[in-house]
């Protein structure tokens, strides 16, 4: 769903610019070194509203959280949300997910929150996909051993087919659900998840463990249109 405009959205900007960091190639390798006094870095690739990103940073004070998003309409009320809140330990960052390795060091980026990502559900499509092999291999790079993607989606397709390419590239599958909030609501929910969870709509989820047999490269080829969704 394409996000309004916001006719205000330049001053709102620049009104929560401390939270949002415009060059974050400078701090790679050393984000830790920048930003003091924290366990852990993790990263979340598509914090829309910040709902998540928000809750998320207010409970795990001990981690710093750099949330991506590449929409501004979005982004600005997730950082209107952690500068009322007066969050020290996120950051938002707008840059394309294919680009991590000139932001994150190998080894950098401790956890991946991936919420709700588009499905892209053309076969034509599928190398946008977040959880796609070329994807996988760039998390599996920024990750150290037994760094974690926390993966969430109400689209059931999308998720089975997230959960193959993960096993098909070395990722070691826990917490592997179909029906997240069964008994009850579990974790930080997005504000799409909280709609779902309202509607009775299922929610997926998997953490993805890097292990040994992760692959690191991948090639990207073409992919014949009748291939599996």
């Amino acid at each position: 769903m394409r996000m309004r405009k916001k006719p205000n959205l330049i001053p709102r900007m620049e009104r929560c610019a401390a939270v949002q960091i415009t060059d974050p190639e400078a701090l790679r390798g050393r984000w830790l070194e920048a930003y003091p006094g924290f366990e852990a870095l993790h990263l979340e690739i598509g914090c829309g509203k910040g709902r998540f990103t928000t809750e998320t940073a207010a409970q795990n004070p001990n981690v710093f959280l750099a949330a991506v998003e590449k929409v501004p309409d979005a982004m600005v009320v997730g950082m209107e949300r952690v500068t009322e809140r007066g969050l020290e330990n996120v950051r938002f960052l707008d840059f394309d997910a294919k680009d991590l390795l000139t932001i994150f060091a190998p080894g950098e980026v401790q956890r991946i929150y991936i919420n709700f990502p588009d499905p892209w559900k053309k076969s034509r499509q599928k190398k946008r996909r977040l959880t796609y092999p070329a994807f996988l291999a760039l998390y599996a790079q920024v990750l150290p051993m037994g760094g974690e993607i926390w993966f969430k989606s109400d689209n059931d397709p999308l998720f089975e087919w997230s959960v193959e390419q993960m096993r098909d590239m070395g990722w070691e599958l826990r917490e592997l659900t179909r029906n997240l909030h069964e008994h009850g609501p579990v974790g930080v929910m997005t504000d799409y998840e909280a709609k779902f969870h309202a509607e009775g709509v299922t929610i997926n989820r998997v953490v993805a463990v890097k292990t040994e047999d992760c692959v690191l490269e991948y090639t990207i080829r073409e992919e014949s249109r009748d291939a599996r969704p």
